[in-house]
């Protein structure tokens, strides 16, 4: 358990810098490359950016080993400590400092999170068990919902675009859980098993997509706008998901839905009291100037 805890706060951190990192990069590309492989192409040839890439696939390696010592309940909540280390990182990086508003906006997502996770633990399920109506109908929903967000996106402007691509991001990013732990599952009986399994290649393609969506997000606006929605949205997709398709089973009734249902409205609270500070909002101009 010790080495459960300590390498999903590792994980956290090298999250957190990664994040920090992208978000740096991305955030100096130009409003015309979003949602483009363009600016995956520019942001591939960016030092920065390739180091926040580094740093995400040691946090991988940190959240893998976690995983390998302690159950998804324990370290899904701990790495989302993440938050608590990325935006202050960030604001200091843009020179600028935050108020009480900003540090108990990113203190309620954070600790939201981890009483949403830990209450709701979720546990069980097989992921051979999923039925191809099961699979088109989630594939069906996560594609709408990516549609919704982008859509919204393009209405609004600031953070509160960042925070609606991060939206699409996060549903993207939670399905593509959904679809790893599918493929390992097929791992386990042989190669050839998960080759031939197209949950495979859909990983591949959720895994790019995913990744220009959150590049997208951070380009679009500030950490602390983008950073917090894919954090609270990716576990309530995965959890849905794996819910509904793998037959996983979370804690209910009283008093854990309560607490629950508290730590999403944390959730909430908190990126909306992000989104609309003047600080968070300051934070984008001042990234894209320095960026270019």
């Amino acid at each position: 358990m010790p080495i459960a805890v300590l390498a999903s706060l590792a994980a956290g951190v090298c999250f957190a810098v990664a994040g920090v990192l992208q978000q740096w990069a991305a955030g100096g590309r130009p409003d015309a490359e979003a949602l483009s492989p363009r600016l995956l192409a520019h942001l591939a040839r960016d030092r920065v950016w390739l180091g926040g890439i580094g740093l995400a696939v040691l946090a991988y390696a940190f959240q893998s080993l976690a995983l390998a010592y302690g159950p998804l309940s324990l370290v899904q909540p701990l790495i989302v400590a993440e938050l608590v280390f990325a935006v202050p990182l960030s604001a200091r990086l843009h020179r600028m400092r935050l108020g009480y508003r900003e540090w108990l906006g990113t203190l309620a997502v954070a600790a939201g999170l981890v009483l949403a996770l830990a209450s709701a633990r979720p546990h069980g399920g097989r992921p051979d068990a999923a039925d191809p109506l099961s699979w088109l109908l989630v594939l069906g929903a996560t594609a709408a919902l990516v549609c919704c967000a982008l859509a919204t996106a393009r209405l609004l402007t600031g953070p509160w675009r960042a925070s609606a691509t991060a939206l699409a991001a996060g549903a993207v990013m939670g399905t593509q859980s959904v679809l790893l732990a599918a493929t390992v599952d097929r791992l386990r009986h042989g190669l050839l098993p998960a080759l031939t399994a197209w949950q495979t290649y859909a990983l591949i393609l959720a895994s790019i997509g995913g990744l220009l969506l959150i590049q997208s997000a951070f380009q679009q606006g500030p950490l602390a706008a983008s950073m917090t929605v894919l954090d609270a949205t990716e576990p309530v997709v995965a959890v849905t998901v794996g819910t509904a398709v793998f037959g996983e089973t979370i804690h209910a009734g009283w008093p854990v839905s309560v607490v629950t249902v508290a730590g999403l409205v944390l959730v909430g609270a908190g990126i909306a009291s992000l989104n609309s500070s003047p600080v968070i909002a300051a934070l984008r101009g001042r990234g894209a100037g320095e960026g270019r």
